[in-house]
């Protein structure tokens, strides 16, 4: 090597740290910027109840204190001081006391979505999830939209209900990924719809990063009609992903309406030949999911009478679920865990 790849080599060398040490630089002022903003935005809280609760004059002022607040810092301060806003701060103060002081991994427009939620175990689990799938506030919004922690708290006994709300939704095992229903109305087809698997596949691909959303954290996208040859004939299996946590592929097959019982037989046929023809070393055995708009829970439970038990059977639909369906469910199963 001659002296000026050498002196180019070591150049290069000093440019990538230099550049990499103001990409941290940046990170960290963001964060610092952020984390003061929401210590900021605590303490106004604590300011503003103190004075409710101790200040001498608090009765001239009475209900109308916050909007005379409102006003005046708005005056001062500019932005940031909307009557909405300075109400969250007063509300943030109670949700997060001191002993319980909120992540400074989060912004404040991520606790002022997170403060629209009364119920504490759920906003606790939806915490828990910005923070273990770095939620962005519209990825947050969906998921809340959606009532993720109701579809997988309605499966659970008390206990597995506290735990969500206290870790999130962790991926341990096959069973963490699978959801149910799967809430596809991002997809925005109206119903009654006549769309067969293809133009439902398709529509899937067009809003992946949507769908990815929907899968939860961990799903890779590999490809769509995967071809596969078995008896000199070709196979398509509709999606293929890879979980990077689970370390293994996840085949989802969809079905327009009931999934019967030779879809189950032909994904545990997908799964036996992605075992044995493409999983390499280090992958773990693959999850298939069969996805349809209904099933028949007897016809399934037959259907994998001794079959894989990485193979599972889920719906789908296509609008929001019945919220208060599903909040009535988890109140008895919580209320059944008491007694």
């Amino acid at each position: 090597m001659s002296e000026i790849e050498k002196f180019e080599n070591t150049y290069q060398g000093l440019v990538n740290q230099i550049s990499e040490t103001y990409l941290q630089g940046q990170k960290q002022a963001v964060i610092a910027v952020k984390t003061h903003l929401v210590n900021t935005y605590w303490k106004v809280g604590e300011h503003i109840v103190e004075f409710e609760q101790n200040g001498q004059d608090r009765a001239k002022y009475g209900s109308g204190l916050l909007e005379n607040l409102s006003k005046d810092l708005t005056l001062r301060h500019g932005k940031g001081f909307s009557l909405s806003n300075v109400k969250r701060m007063r509300q943030f103060y109670f949700v997060y006391p001191i002993g319980a002081k909120a992540s400074h991994q989060l912004s404040w427009s991520h606790y002022v979505e997170l403060l629209k939620i009364d119920d504490k175990l759920e906003r606790s689990f939806y915490e828990q999830q910005c923070l273990l799938e770095n939620w962005s506030i519209p990825e947050l919004i969906r998921q809340k939209k959606s009532s993720l922690f109701l579809r997988l708290a309605s499966s659970k006994d008390k206990e597995g209900i506290l735990q969500l709300s206290k870790q999130g939704q962790t991926v341990e095992k096959p069973e963490d990924i699978i959801r149910e229903p799967y809430v596809l109305d991002f997809l925005q087809i109206p119903e009654p719809y006549h769309l067969n698997e293809l133009e439902l596949e398709s529509r899937i691909i067009s809003s992946l990063q949507q769908f990815l959303l929907e899968l939860g954290k961990g799903f890779a996208f590999i490809g769509r009609q995967y071809r596969i040859m078995l008896g000199n004939r070709p196979h398509h299996v509709d999606l293929v992903f890879y979980h990077r946590i689970l370390k293994c592929f996840v085949l989802i097959d969809l079905k327009r309406e009931v999934a019967g019982y030779e879809d189950i037989g032909q994904m545990n046929m997908y799964l036996g030949y992605f075992e044995n023809e493409e999983n390499t070393e280090g992958d773990n055995p693959p999850i298939g999911i069969v996805l349809a708009k209904e099933k028949d829970e007897l016809v399934v439970k037959y259907a994998m009478h001794n079959i894989n038990s990485r193979l599972f059977v889920s719906k789908y639909q296509l609008y929001l679920p019945n919220r208060e369906e599903l909040k009535a469910l988890i109140e008895r199963q919580l209320s059944d865990g008491e007694n």
